[in-house]
């Protein structure tokens, strides 16, 4: 098997047509192509009138070793034989189960890693299963009854269920493919195994959560749900056990700490007990809504209409000349913003998608970095309470009824409170109050806003719509702190045992890349354990 780059196909073409293509790179006849196989699948639309489909792919082909003799060897190269295996045991014999804190991507990829290898994790999660926790979502969104345990932060499947599913990452690890594969195997489509913007969609991803959660089950795992662990046990800075909120206490020596961006309670609770931790610089700012159409008008000109493209997205970033700095975030096509708080008398927003991003709306987070200089201290949950703190003030603005606070676009611009709906109906549930961005943000970060919006209208003319909506606040880009561990081990570097992992613990920025980390931690465990009997 030989690997081809750089195929293009224009949206006239199907990709049945892709053999050919294949034949007339390697100067062949087409018949001697036994079969291809899609590597990657990118879409190239920066020249809006030359849009098309750019291909990678893996072709079989008759009396390939005869035939490669008269192929320029710059014309193809051998499919990388690299994949990713599990690290044999390690000597030291576990007494008890592995503990898995938390049911996000991290949580669930070291649950199902060390289920399979035999070591029967105990994974535990303070919210509900995926299917109650929807209906909790619901109620919340349609009435404003907030769960705190079972929201859009908190729950099987973690804060990423309820996104856009995006699994682009810049991370490069053998274990993405794992992932990706593992994610298939769970009822994800197949084209996110080549698809250069993979996404699944929240109402897949439930299933895929779901899945993944039977597996680990049936392959001798626990999963406990709407159970929250309240202390860690130590003696002599070393890890054994864990006390949960019931009062019970379950020996262990060995803990993934997968608690996800959110969990502040279990943050103190970290800092109380001593475990190194440090102040991490994230991002915060709002939600903007455009009409889908409106930016598939801007991405692909007269092509907007073609059923091949979908739903455009875009990423985009700002510097201004005096520092200023703005970036979107989590864009996502044809989906909602979304009501995602998890703690009462605190208001924060998210984007969501479907699979088949096919709502009316567009929207994207436009963020501001924030650091030690905004949180005015240097404690290490001093992010931590700055976010409680704007989003306290997005909750008064908002009417203290989990209303969001909204602004028109043409009113930010102008330096004017927004007093109603213009063409772009605002997504979020339970529904907007009209106000303006200075109510719950400071001046400078309305004004890096401001700024960001007038700059990226000049690279997609007609992002700075008027009547597009600016809904607040969005908080929980990712974690404010990071759970400091060993590199080499990936142990706390103080509490030998404990691993902590994934977003929430500042090892990672979304679902592929804290999915891959929740593989390493077990990847580590694996290597210096050996299950117990």
């Amino acid at each position: 098997m030989i690997q081809l780059s750089n195929i293009k196909l224009h949206l006239d073409e199907p990709e049945s047509k892709l053999k050919q293509k294949i034949a007339k790179k390697l100067r062949i006849s087409p018949e001697l192509i036994m079969s291809v196989r899609i590597a990657k699948k990118s879409l190239d639309a920066r020249k809006k009138d030359q849009i098309h489909f750019t291909y990678s792919v893996k072709v079989e082909l008759k009396n390939e070793k005869k035939l490669l003799l008269n192929i320029p060897k710059n014309v193809y190269t051998l499919p990388s034989k690299k994949k990713y295996e599990t690290p044999e045991s390690g000597n030291v014999i576990l007494k008890n189960s592995p503990i898995v804190i938390g049911s996000g991507p991290a949580g669930l990829m070291a649950g199902y890693i060390l289920a399979k290898e035999g070591y029967k994790p105990i994974v535990i999660e303070r919210g509900s299963e995926v299917d109650q926790r929807s209906k909790d979502i619901e109620e919340f969104w349609n009435n404003g009854v907030l769960k705190e345990n079972s929201n859009v932060q908190f729950g099987e499947g973690g804060a990423g269920t309820f996104s856009d599913g995006k699994l682009t990452t810049g991370i490069k690890d053998i274990r993405c493919k794992k992932v990706l594969e593992l994610f298939v195997e769970a009822g994800a489509p197949k084209e996110i195994l080549y698809d250069s913007k993979p996404h699944i969609g929240t109402d897949v991803l439930k299933k895929v959560v779901k899945n993944i959660r039977e597996s680990i089950i049936k392959m001798g795992g626990k999963v406990v749900f709407d159970t929250k662990v309240e202390k860690l046990t130590v003696e002599n800075r070393l890890l054994n056990g864990i006390i949960l909120d019931s009062g019970e206490k379950i020996d262990t020596e060995v803990a993934v700490l997968a608690i996800g961006h959110s969990a502040r309670d279990t943050f103190e609770m970290l800092f109380e007990n001593g475990i190194d931790m440090s102040q991490k610089p994230f991002a915060v700012g709002v939600r903007i809504e455009h009409p889908q159409n409106h930016i598939d008008k801007i991405q692909y000109g007269k092509y907007a209409q073609s059923e091949r493209l979908g739903a455009a997205d875009y990423k985009q970033v700002y510097h201004g000349e005096d520092g200023r700095r703005a970036h979107t975030f989590c864009m996502c096509p044809g989906g909602l913003v979304v009501a995602a708080a998890s703690e009462n008398g605190r208001l924060v927003t998210n984007g969501m998608s479907e699979h088949a991003r096919d709502a009316e709306n567009a929207n994207s987070a436009i963020l501001v970095p924030v650091d030690e200089n905004d949180f005015g201290s240097n404690h290490v949950l001093a992010g931590m309470y700055f976010q409680r703190e704007l989003e306290e003030r997005a909750f008064v603005a908002g009417g203290s009824d989990y209303k969001a606070p909204a602004q028109k676009v043409g009113d930010l611009l102008k330096k004017r409170k927004s007093t109603g709906c213009g063409s772009v109906k605002p997504s979020y549930r339970p529904g907007v109050k009209w106000t303006e961005l200075e109510s719950y943000l400071t001046e400078d970060m309305a004004q890096t806003i401001r700024e960001a919006i007038v700059n990226i209208d000049k690279r997609m003319k007609g992002f700075a719509m008027p009547d597009a909506v600016l809904t607040g606040v969005e908080s929980r880009s990712s974690s404010p702190v990071r759970i400091i561990r060993d590199q080499k081990s990936l142990e706390s570097t103080n509490c030998s045992g404990l691993y902590p992992c994934g977003e929430g613990a500042g090892y990672a920025g979304g679902i592929m890349s804290a999915a891959v980390d929740g593989i390493k931690v077990a990847d580590r465990i694996i290597a210096n354990y050996r299950k117990f009997d």
